[in-house]
């Protein structure tokens, strides 16, 4: 009865509910549509562009995109664990421009990007053949951004609610009233921040950003030089682990990147990229006595470049990309191991040639990946894709493709056996494979996406809970994965509407580790069904939601909140015709005041409400 009762409240919230998933540039009035100044738009599958409780960041527009599976530990943009078809938060990449940034200490923190939101491009969601092509140590999916055109705009947000939440944000970009050499010189700058006293005892959050770009662009080229800055102290309960602590974290996480891309209009381009990036942790097992247990304080550092491309022939074409980076690591407590620096590499090439058919044409593709490090063995990874364009409004497509990875230094560095985390210094290269037969059509005013996949995962390094052990341990384990994807959208004048579903089942070997439950692997949706929805309502009036409803599979370690749960976002936005620029808000998270946890014994954020004004111009 709970489990109808959850599914009848899904369905009432969506079909109530209204969102946002194109660009919010127009407003409905009685006389018709009227434009509105930029608004930048974090994903076109998710609703609500602003989170309600912190500053927006990327992983922001993540949270209920059908892709995606965003594991919270309370704000998503606090510490959030992000996860696609079923991987874990370490078998998924995030790459930005031509390059992907990476910590090396653990994957918490691979959502770490101090860049605002509005300097970047909504974000697409890779996998199968296209992570193996341009993802980087990233066994499932990479979240891909691109750096965004700057215009002349202006933007100044402030927003207040519940349990002593403020957020304010200035951005300014502007162009310089002169061209050099057909050239557009252009520069913008974000400041934000936030600060909470958070929905529970010892939620508190205190959020900082500052970062500046400066870029120039041509009709077929753009380079972008950015610095960036983002400090974040965070407070939850159980944060990391499942005995009753106060736990907190303090982040500080500086980028400095360059970008360059070109394009010649027929089908040819590159983009290549460079990046430095130092990421410092403070982790306090127990806030009230810092240094208990161990003191965890870390720094990271990793500088990478990378080249990609695309050439196009007669009656085909070849992508490639060549990657590469190098880490380092200063730990008071992963001290255990025989190195705290390694380099990475990445070359791809994949070919493709088009076949005319009598209806349509067949594309093949057949390539391959080499990953290779001066700390482990390398590795050759093929690429493989058939794809039959039957009309414009229709595609399918076969593919089967391999991609690697190695383990982060908190599995490797961790000792084995004592503290609060045990790690594994035999932990090799990671492999993922992936068959995947899907479709892409449009049918009528619908666009329809949908992909069966099975997907082997080997020497998958998973974190792993023993009952009477006060510990969590690192362990290889081989997982089998089936699953199901389908996403909908329909855009009209008076609503916008996307649905998702997947489906997923998991199979499962630790091979002689002692195992009761698993943190990550075996933290997945079986079914996880999305919904965002918008309604203009005239007179700039639009009601936005997200909606997720999710059946988990069943873990040990998840205390409180049952293993199913209806998760909700919902946006009241008013953009005044007669007041260009104004934007009010009011919004709600967690609108059911769901105690679902997203990480096993982690507790929930509490409903939060929100007051936002913005001002563009």
């Amino acid at each position: 009865m709970r489990r109808l009762n959850t599914v009848k409240t899904f369905l009432i919230s969506t079909a109530l509910a209204g969102a946002s998933t194109a660009t919010p540039l127009q407003a409905q009035t009685d006389e018709g549509i009227v434009s509105l100044p930029d608004y930048h738009v974090l994903s076109q599958q998710v609703a609500n562009q602003e989170p309600v409780g912190s500053i927006p960041m990327a992983i922001s527009g993540l949270r209920f995109e059908p892709r995606v599976d965003v594991q919270s530990r309370n704000l998503a943009e606090a510490q959030a664990d992000v996860t696609i078809r079923g991987g874990i938060f370490e078998s998924t990449g995030f790459k930005v421009g031509a390059f992907a940034l990476y910590d090396p200490q653990t994957g918490h923190y691979f959502a770490e990007l101090p860049i605002a939101p509005a300097m970047l491009s909504a974000s697409k969601v890779l996998t199968g053949t296209a992570n193996a092509l341009a993802g980087f140590n990233a066994g499932v999916g990479t979240v891909s951004y691109g750096w965004g055109a700057i215009d002349a705009r202006s933007e100044l947000a402030l927003a207040a609610g519940d349990y002593g939440y403020n957020r304010q944000s200035y951005y300014q970009g502007g162009l310089a009233p002169a061209k050099l050499a057909d050239l557009t010189l252009a520069g913008d700058v974000e400041w934000a921040r936030s600060a909470s006293d958070g929905s529970r005892p010892f939620g508190d959050q205190d959020f900082q950003r500052i970062g500046g770009r400066v870029q120039l662009r041509g009709d077929r080229t753009q380079t972008d030089l950015y610095a960036g800055y983002q400090h974040k102290f965070f407070g939850w309960p159980n944060l990391y682990t499942p005995f009753g602590f106060n736990e907190s974290e303090n982040l500080q996480t500086v980028l400095i990147a360059a970008n360059h891309r070109w394009a010649d209009g027929a089908g040819n381009r590159l983009e290549a990229g460079a990046y430095y990036r130092r990421n410092k942790d403070d982790y306090e097992f127990n806030r009230a006595v810092p240094g208990a247990s161990n003191p965890f304080q870390h720094s990271t550092w990793v500088r990478g470049g990378a080249v990609n491309g695309w050439r196009q022939f007669d009656s085909g074409a070849v992508a490639f990309s060549a990657q590469y980076m190098r880490d380092g690591l200063r730990s008071t407590s992963l001290t255990y191991g025989p190195f705290n620096a390694r380099s990475y590499y990445k070359f791809s090439l994949v070919p493709e040639r088009t076949f005319a058919l009598a209806q349509g044409s067949l594309t093949l593709r057949g390539g391959a990946a080499y990953d290779d490090s001066d700390e482990a063995k390398a590795a050759v990874s093929p690429v493989l894709a058939a794809i039959w364009q039957r009309s414009s409004q229709e595609q399918y497509y076969l593919e089967y493709a391999e991609s690697t990875q190695l383990p982060t230094y908190t599995a490797l560095k961790s000792s084995a056996t004592s503290g609060l985390f045990r790690g594994n210094q035999s932990l090799g290269r990671e492999t993922s494979r992936n068959l995947e037969l899907g479709s892409r059509r449009k049918a009528g005013d619908w666009n329809v996406e949908a992909a069966v996949f099975h997907r082997w995962d080997d020497d998958l390094v998973d974190w792993t809970f023993r009952r009477g052990v006060t510990a969590r341990t690192a362990n290889p384990v081989n997982v089998r994965t089936m699953g199901f994807e389908f996403v909908a959208s329909r855009r009209t004048r008076r609503y916008d509407v996307v649905l998702g579903y997947t489906w997923l089942h998991k199979d499962a070997d630790y091979g002689p580790a002692a195992v009761d439950a698993s943190f990550y692997a075996l933290n997945f949706a079986r079914h996880r069904l999305t919904a965002a929805v918008t309604l203009r309502l005239g007179r700039g009036l639009e009601l936005r939601s997200d909606n997720e409803f999710r059946v988990q599979q069943e873990n040990p370690l998840r205390t409180v909140g049952g293993d199913s749960a209806i998760l909700s976002s919902l946006g009241l936005y008013y953009l005044p015709p007669q007041l260009r620029g104004w934007e009010f808000s009011l919004q709600v998270d967690n609108l059911w005041d769901s105690d679902y946890q997203d990480v096993p014994a982690v507790p929930a954020g509490r409903r939060q409400v929100a007051l936002g004004v913005a001002w563009r111009w």
